[in-house]
């Protein structure tokens, strides 16, 4: 039993000496990176719009219409142009067997921004091979280390904006996780310096530039003591370089209950959090806004964005031909946030009024995932219709 132990922990062993090295050489590498990019210096800036799969070509088609709408001028200047990118489909990612086509990966890193649909990523027991996330890998790729999601309810006194670390955390290295006997299985939870440092940055700046008053760092610290205290106290470093800005320490299950504590959760202002806890956090505070379908979601790099729905591909509507009736409205959530990623403010502000009338002032038409409700198309014609 001894030799058959050692046997199955060398296996494992090696297998692990590698992912250090990666991740080595990747914690050196992301260092390299100093500036963001200036899209004002830009010739021209390329957009990518990228559909992907299930509902996210009808949703992506639905807001590349009002993305042309709203940035004509700069694209019948030639200063903008909208390119679309295909290949992205659960079918031909499978195919090759790549999380990210290699073609699809050449069109993206052309495209400083990106739009980009909902995609389908395999799981245990699918019948589909284990690839890595499409999303996991273009952040891993471009380097888009800034989840950022924002939740408004003015009604309830909610203004959260939520900073989740995106290139690390239990989500770095999800697809190499190790079978060391098929008692034992292990996966792996990455925080690097560099990595938390400029999350937490992007944060405080954030919060600084907008007046917010308070950042909240939400962990599992008292648990996971090796990566998420890490995370903790690099941000704590990074807060005292902003005294004005009050800075709390959360653990993730308590701040999951204090959302849903009306009394406590107009306190909230900004939050830092590392890859999973953010990833599961957001989708709660979503709901406060009317669901995942409403939130939009940003990720930042220094030298790309890409810009998405926060919900998944929903494959049962497509199975089910309903398809047509799905909810656009967090992808045009995320076409605002890339309009005022790239400078174009006064454009991103008529989308988001426009939104916020069609949602929750004018009702004139709702979407409701079925026949009962509007199609993806008449819903964004009408929210188009209110842009002025």
């Amino acid at each position: 039993m001894e030799a058959e132990y050692k046997a199955r922990v060398d296996a494992a062993a090696e297998k692990y000496k590698e992912l250090l090295y990666e991740q080595l050489k990747r914690a050196d590498d992301i260092k390299k990176t100093k500036d963001f990019t200036d899209y004002t210096k830009l010739d021209k800036l390329i957009i990518g719009v990228c559909g992907g799969d299930g509902i996210g070509p009808t949703i992506t088609a639905a807001s590349e219409k009002i993305l042309r709408k709203l940035l004509a001028d700069d694209i019948n200047a030639g200063r903008i142009e909208i390119r679309t990118i295909d290949g992205l489909t659960i079918e031909n990612r499978v195919a090759c067997g790549k999380a990210i086509p290699d073609d699809v990966l050449d069109e993206l890193y052309k495209c400083r921004v990106i739009l980009k649909g909902p995609t389908t990523t395999p799981h245990a027991g699918d019948g589909l091979p284990n690839i890595e996330s499409a999303n996991v890998m273009m952040r891993k790729k471009l380097d888009l280390f800034a989840n950022v999601r924002p939740v408004k309810v003015p009604e309830q006194g909610i203004d959260w904006t939520f900073f989740r670390e995106n290139t690390e955390g239990s989500y770095a290295v999800g697809s190499k996780g190790q079978n060391v006997s098929d008692d034992l299985a292990v996966d792996f939870c990455i925080t690097t310096t560099e990595g938390t440092e400029r999350i937490a940055r992007l944060a405080y700046e954030f919060a600084r530039k907008n007046g917010k008053k308070r950042v909240s760092i939400v962990t599992k610290a008292n648990v996971i003591k090796t990566t998420d205290g890490k995370f903790l106290n690099i941000c704590k470093k990074i807060g005292e370089e902003y005294p004005e800005i009050q800075t709390d320490e959360w653990f993730i299950d308590i701040m999951t209950a204090k959302l849903v504590d009306e009394k406590r959760r107009r306190d909230f202002e900004v939050f830092i959090l590392p890859n999973l806890y953010g990833d599961i956090i957001t989708d709660e505070a979503a709901e406060f806004q009317g669901g995942v379908g409403t939130a939009g979601s940003a990720n930042i790099g220094k030298r790309y964005a890409m810009f998405e729905a926060i919900h998944g591909s929903a494959p049962r509507m497509v199975e089910e031909g309903r398809a047509k009736y799905a909810d656009p409205c967090s992808m045009l959530r995320a076409t605002a946030m890339l309009l005022n990623h790239i400078g174009k403010t006064a454009e991103a502000e008529k989308l988001t009024k426009a939104l916020d009338f069609c949602m929750f002032e004018d009702k004139r038409l709702v979407i409701t995932g079925r026949a009962t409700g509007a199609t993806c198309d008449e819903y964004a014609g009408y929210v188009s219709e209110q842009i002025r």
